[in-house]
């Protein structure tokens, strides 16, 4: 789950990480009242969930509280695009008004877990700002890592490496290292995903901010922090995927052609895989779950075929929990009652495949039977490219 980030600057300024002061606002009159308050130089930040707002328009100075509010004007109800929104943009309707800082240096620092070893990695660079991300595609050297052991925790010589890797010396390596020590307590106690701050600024008079602030929290962990989930904003989220989690469903909408339904994250995976060996191209990563019901299935493929952009379902089922039978008892519901015209191609094993293959023969529908997985991967691609 992902949160704004003026709701992430409150919740590091909680675990003593340094903020700059500003409000959020919803309107320009809002933004002015927010400007005269703060009483100097603001900037007005679009808050959207992604990044690269600055490059997209959406981060603006404002010197006084006039140009705040026309300033705000013209940001809140953009379409704003950036590398992270895809070519129709997020639709603003936020935006926070913040105390302008005289900025001397910019940094990174980000923890997220390493997949490879399990562990938390703490990153950190002296190449902060906009570019990141081609700092760590060209430069990788550039970024000092650590990883740390859950068990012992974040320890003070931990915090000092990275300092130091941010190229400080004398009294900003202390802050600093303060910095990266809360900012892990943060991550730890929040079960994050992520944490990153960048920039990571040294301003003109010495002091070390978070200019700006991300948080992505682990669904998982959800069910401990009803103060994280409170701060969810469906706005910001495709409307097909949070109607999935209604029904939990694992959704995410991709931008090809071929719409799967699977069940079990990895064979997801692997099926996404395999159309794009195809040819082809996911339109989406559909999870159904071990133990998904016939109306669980039914609200799957309806979700599934929302999309316009789908244009031949693969459903690539193994029945262990979920048996052969309830899925073709579901897809069957599913096609009769929205009245699919979509070619439908299934391939299936495991447990009662023998009577599942049976209904979806007796059904009188038109379902593409598929023997193993490339064969699927590869009838629904050329389904797809004939639509």
């Amino acid at each position: 789950m992902k949160i704004h980030e003026y709701q992430a600057k409150a919740i590091l300024a909680e675990f003593g990480v340094p903020v700059p002061r500003g409000r959020v606002a919803t309107t320009p009159t809002e933004a002015r009242g927010i400007a005269q308050e703060l009483g100097g130089p603001v900037v007005v930040k679009a808050q959207i969930h992604a990044g690269g707002r600055g490059k997209g328009g959406g981060v603006r100075p404002a010197q006084t509280p006039d140009a705040a509010e026309r300033v705000a004007a013209q940001i809140l109800g953009m379409m704003l695009r950036t590398h992270q929104t895809g070519p129709e943009g997020q639709r603003v309707r936020r935006v926070l008004v913040e105390e302008a800082m005289a900025i001397q240096q910019e940094l990174y620092l980000g923890i997220v877990i390493d997949r490879a070893t399990g562990l938390p990695a703490c990153m950190a660079s002296a190449a902060g700002g906009m570019d990141i991300e081609e700092v760590a595609r060209t430069r990788p050297d550039a970024i000092s890592t650590v990883r740390v052991d859950p068990a012992t925790g974040l320890r003070p010589f931990h915090a000092r490496t990275l300092a130091f890797a941010l190229g400080l010396r004398g009294e900003p390596v202390k802050a600093a290292a303060a910095v990266i020590a809360n900012l892990y307590r943060a991550f730890e106690v929040k079960d994050c995903s992520l944490a990153e701050i960048n920039p990571l600024v040294v301003t003109g008079d010495g002091r070390i901010l978070a200019l700006d602030a991300k948080l992505t929290f682990d669904d998982n962990a959800l069910f401990r922090h009803p103060e994280v989930q409170a701060l969810r904003d469906r706005d910001e989220e495709s409307p097909l995927e949070v109607e999935a989690s209604q029904y939990s469903l694992n959704y995410i909408k991709l931008d090809g052609t071929v719409g799967c339904m699977v069940n079990g994250a990895g064979l997801a995976m692997a099926t996404m895989d395999i159309i794009k060996l195809a040819g082809g191209e996911p339109a989406n990563f559909l999870d159904v779950g071990g133990g998904a019901s016939a109306e669980q299935i039914e609200n799957a493929f309806r979700i599934l075929i929302s999309d316009p952009s789908v244009k031949a379902v693969l459903i690539n089922i193994f029945g262990g929990i979920l048996r052969c039978d309830r899925l073709a008892e579901g897809v069957i519901r599913a096609v009769r009652s929205l009245g699919v015209t979509l070619p439908i191609v299934i391939r299936m094993e495991g447990t009662n495949v023998e009577l599942g293959q049976q209904m979806l023969r007796e059904s009188g529908l038109n379902f593409i039977a598929a023997q193993g997985m490339q064969d699927g991967a590869q009838k629904a691609v050329r389904a797809a490219r004939a639509v």
